[in-house]
């Protein structure tokens, strides 16, 4: 299936459904504190989500039962927000997805609450600086696999290891579309496969394991972990090749 290059006023579509969602998370940055709920969080951005006339793409995608993942401590993504309330010391991501106009949005962070380990702050750093090192590098013309070689060899400089069998996306009229773009190289050779163009709309996502990137999911069906079980982090833009580079469209 081709990858879709999408003209500039799909991209003015995609972008202001991606405000959306970057105000959504920051409005969860701001109220992640210690006593407050995963579902009071959940139920928070959706409304704020509605309250811009778009709908919270999530919510029953693929049988996801919310608005937001909420992805807590060891959960490393797709996380179901529950009755738990936050407590000092733990870290949680967020990952929210919209559909504005028929277009959709995607991005997430990863957050402390109050104060963290050292050695949180450094698992939360990697999955940020990862991916903003990843939209820097982009130019057209490389490969999505160079991508994904740069992504792995980043997270492992610092470290930590990708999750495996999860990936980055594009996006535009789906949620997900063409490419698949893993945090990691599939294969030996990352001059193979489809090239990055203009035009081209992908989400970006690199998720970090500390010791073992292989992943399990629990007995709900939906949180995913490390077979480590160790703390993950993850991070998401969703990103637009305009004039050779990468502009971000899920920011405020």
């Amino acid at each position: 299936m081709a990858i879709a290059l999408r003209k500039p006023q799909e991209i003015e579509k995609l972008r202001a459904a991606n405000k959306i969602v970057a105000g959504a998370l920051q409005l969860l940055k701001e109220n992640t504190k210690v006593g407050i709920t995963l579902k009071e969080l959940d139920a928070m951005a959706e409304e704020y989500i509605l309250s811009h006339d778009a709908k919270p793409s999530f919510k029953g995608l693929y049988g996801f039962p919310n608005s937001v993942c909420c992805s807590l401590n060891e959960v490393i993504i797709h996380g179901i927000p529950t009755e738990y309330a936050l407590q000092e010391g733990d870290i949680i991501g967020f990952d929210i997805g919209t559909e504005y106009e028929g277009y959709f949005g995607d991005a997430a962070i990863t957050v402390g609450v109050g104060s963290i380990s050292t050695e949180d702050e450094a698992l939360i750093a990697c999955s940020k600086d990862t991916l903003y090192f990843a939209i820097e590098s982009i130019s057209e013309g490389m490969r999505f696999k160079e991508l994904s070689y740069l992504l792995e060899q980043f997270i492992e400089k610092r470290g930590f290891v990708p999750l495996r069998g999860f990936c980055g996306h594009g996006i535009g009229k789906k949620p997900h579309e063409e490419p698949e773009i893993p945090n990691y190289l599939e294969g030996k050779n990352p001059k193979a496969g489809p090239k990055i163009k203009n035009g081209m709309v992908f989400c970006l996502e690199p998720m970090i394991c500390q010791k073992d990137g292989t992943h399990k999911i629990l007995e709900n069906r939906w949180d995913v972990v490390s077979a480590d079980g160790l703390r993950g982090s993850h991070y998401e833009h969703t990103v637009a090749v305009i004039n050779g580079k990468a502009e971000i469209l899920s920011q405020l």
